[in-house]
């Protein structure tokens, strides 16, 4: 395991969870997944999600009182839970959190990429380059440390499911969105080529594009006054996604036996709205 370099936060175990009993197991019944920022948002809304479907969870998180939170919320449902603090844009960060996973679960079964940072959103020609590569180390270079250091416990498992994260600010290049936008299409080429190498050892690795009601794009529109409703008018579903029933659903189907066919695909859990599709 390698060390934290100089400057970069050591990572901790919040909080363990204990497991209950009386659920009525699901799809991901027995499974081990690995979240990284599930503290809020749709990383809260997929561990919801996947815990409901009998997954006991390990969250990789930057904030301990949301992180503390979300814990709370899947011991109710009976399912146990490891919460590690850190930083998913450093490699001690990630190969921590992965192997605090196996320390107390004994191996992984599902991988979900969702932390995501866009540090600056600006014309091209005003981004600067300390926010640009801190935006490339959470996104892109997070997803690749967590694949590298999950794949060996995958493996050794028989398999299982990654799920990375892509986004309509790429496929349609949003203006001021370079930074991010560069990241997410990085990390789906990454999916695709992860899927050709894994695939005969049983690993299935997807992304999804999502659009849903997060607390990061509430705050958003919150500066652009009617701009939810805006988009709302262009889903063909007439509404933005809910985090955990519309895209924790999903990504719990991702993460099952049910999709064993399914490997290098992108899924837009968009309501119909992505206008580029690539």
């Amino acid at each position: 395991m390698a060390p934290a370099r100089a400057g970069e936060p050591t990572p901790t175990v919040e909080c363990i969870g204990q497991i209950g009993y009386g659920w009525a197991m699901g799809r991901l019944n027995e499974k081990i997944a690995l979240i990284s920022g599930a503290g809020r948002g749709v990383g809260r809304g997929i561990a919801l999600a996947l815990a409901k479907e009998g997954a006991d969870l390990a969250f990789a998180e930057i904030d301990p009182e949301t992180a503390k939170r979300t814990a709370a919320e899947i011991e109710a449902l009976g399912r146990r839970v490891v919460s590690v603090v850190c930083d998913v844009g450093t490699r001690s960060g990630c190969e921590e959190a992965v192997a605090r996973t196996v320390d107390a679960y004994g191996g992984v079964d599902v991988l979900i990429n969702n932390a995501a940072v866009a540090a600056q959103m600006a014309p091209i020609t005003e981004i600067e380059d300390e926010p640009f590569r801190r935006t490339m180390d959470v996104c892109v270079m997070g997803t690749f440390w967590f694949m590298q250091a999950c794949h060996p416990h995958l493996v050794s498992r028989g398999g299982g499911s990654i799920v990375n994260f892509g986004s309509g600010a790429a496929t349609q290049g949003m203006p001021t969105q370079l930074a991010y936008a560069a990241a997410k299409e990085a990390i789906r080429a990454m999916t695709r080529v992860a899927a050709n190498e894994w695939g005969r050892q049983g690993i299935r690795v997807n992304s999804i594009c999502p659009v849903a009601r997060s607390e990061a794009m509430v705050g958003w529109a919150q500066e652009q006054p009617g701009l939810l409703e805006r988009y709302e008018q262009m889903i063909p579903l007439g509404r933005i996604g809910d985090c955990e029933d519309d895209i924790g659903r999903a990504v719990a189907f991702l993460a099952s036996d049910d999709a064993h066919y399914v490997t290098g695909n992108t899924l837009w859990l968009d309501g119909g709205y992505g206008a580029v599709r690539a």
